[in-house]
């Protein structure tokens, strides 16, 4: 009777004990309490933030089907960032980029002293990134049975300013060709391609005729050709690639006997002198929103590949990790010094150049060969300057 009533007892203390306080009726513990909680970094995990915003590129067209590929690509992971990517060729990309107006400018050349100091006057600093190689591909008609090759020498003869309203018919070039009109496609005046197909061909920028059918964009040039029988036009090796169906690929004689382009000649600059860098230039300050920082992110770790879906050719992979180092460091400013020439810049050279910042045309490393087509300069030789540069006649559309 005792030992029940104390049971009794104990089970009411207990239970107005569980009632007073939420611990229950248990054995004291003497241990003192922790004075720092330890935090379970699992226990409440912060969302990702999504990413939002705009990113806003243009420029080369020749650049634009690597630029497009990777927006699409960038939108299936962010798609909350609306990427949009002109084609406005590489002067109009360069305008808009030094007034502030676009985030990214494709180039299918290096930036110009004149676009330099247009960028400097405005506050914008430019972190220049090569990501492929290209070579422009000389095409005409799939009806031509006469053209097998083409000389660097007779393209200038149909290109050069002298060349207007005189050299009208294919014989006018060779005497060997046809008495037939020649009628002549190619970018227009604002182009990266027009410009470095002219220093290479011409033998200076910005110089050529101008009485022959221009745009800056690539599918009209190609729609072009493929509807005249006596045509002839050039643009990036990507879109010959894409419509190879409709179009005929010339090899170019650069001095060396007759090359075709090809992913092989242009990787080992044997397609000369029409080989050459593609870049995108990043607007330092835009570099700091973080859409963009990704984009760019996106782009690099995606050229190689996407570079090669589209047509073009890939860098060697020692070059990207380079490349993606400069972005990595903003590394602001151009490698490539004023005045100094880029046609016939090899891969090799171009990875040269990132990694020791030499200029092209510089003096190969010890051992190196030079760029085929290209004399090269002597070590001690201060970089030559710049020639004026001359505007062509505005182009008339036939």
């Amino acid at each position: 009777m005792f030992r029940s009533l104390k049971t009794t007892l104990g089970f009411l203390g207990c239970t107005l004990l569980l009632a007073a306080a939420p611990f229950g009726c248990k054995k004291a513990d003497n241990t003192a309490a922790p004075t720092d909680k330890t935090v379970d970094p699992n226990a409440n995990p912060e969302k990702p933030k999504t990413l939002s915003g705009d990113v806003k590129a243009d420029g080369s067209s020749t650049v634009f089907l690597v630029s497009e590929a990777v927006a699409e690509e960038f939108k299936k992971k962010e798609g909350a960032v609306r990427v949009t990517v002109g084609n406005s060729g590489t002067g109009g990309g360069f305008k808009k980029f030094c007034a502030g107006e676009i985030d990214i400018a494709d180039a299918s050349r290096p930036i110009k002293d004149t676009e330099a100091e247009a960028c400097q006057k405005a506050g914008i600093e430019y972190i220049e990134l090569p990501i492929a190689y290209d070579g422009l591909s000389i095409v005409v008609n799939k009806a031509n049975d006469w053209l097998t090759s083409i000389t660097v020498a007779e393209l200038k003869t149909m290109w050069a300013p002298e060349a207007q309203n005189k050299v009208m018919k294919w014989k006018d070039v060779n005497p060997k060709w046809p008495a037939k009109d020649l009628h002549l496609f190619g970018p227009g005046v604002d182009s990266g391609t027009y410009d470095y197909f002219t220093e290479a061909v011409v033998g200076k920028k910005q110089s050529s005729r101008g009485d022959y059918t221009a745009s800056e964009d690539d599918n009209v040039l190609v729609t072009g050709v493929a509807g005249d029988p006596t045509a002839l036009g050039f643009f990036g090796f990507a879109y010959y690639i894409e419509n190879k169906d409709k179009l005929k690929v010339i090899p170019v004689d650069g001095g060396k006997g007759p090359v075709e382009p090809s992913h092989e000649t242009i990787a080992n600059g044997t397609y000369a002198p029409l080989s050459r860098p593609l870049f995108i230039y990043v607007n330092k300050k835009a570099f700091d929103r973080p859409e963009v920082a990704a984009f760019v992110d996106f782009y690099l770790g995606n050229a190689k590949k996407l570079s090669s879906e589209v047509g073009y050719i890939a860098l060697p992979d020692a070059a990207y990790d380079l490349v993606k180092a400069r972005s990595d460091k903003r590394v602001t400013g151009t490698a490539f010094k004023p005045g100094v020439s880029t046609v016939g810049l090899t891969i090799e050279q171009l990875l040269q150049s990132e990694g020791s910042a030499a200029a092209p045309g510089a003096a190969p490393a010890p051992g190196a060969a030079p760029a085929p087509g290209a004399a090269p300069a002597p070590a001690a030789a201060p970089a030559p300057t710049a020639a004026p540069t001359k505007t062509a006649p505005a182009p008339a559309t036939k």
